[in-house]
């Protein structure tokens, strides 16, 4: 198959995780999700996800610039 069709995506074994918070933080949680049409569940996965990224690439980043003797 070539790449017209649907991204697939993989995922690895899932965990639980539980989450104690405050309900002011709920609240802005849920209301952050509804906007966007999804679970509070996904909306926290997606961000953590996103962070997760965001971590990774900065650190690759310092890596490339210390190689390079940029920094």
């Amino acid at each position: 198959m070539t790449g017209s069709g649907p991204a697939t995506l993989v995922f690895m074994g899932t965990s639980v995780l539980s989450l104690r918070m405050d309900g002011e933080l709920l609240e802005r949680l849920r209301h952050r999700a509804e906007k966007r049409g999804m679970s509070v569940q996904d909306y926290v996965v997606r961000t953590l996800i996103r962070d997760d990224f965001d971590e990774r690439f900065q650190a690759a980043v310092e890596e490339t610039e210390k190689f390079y003797g940029v920094t």
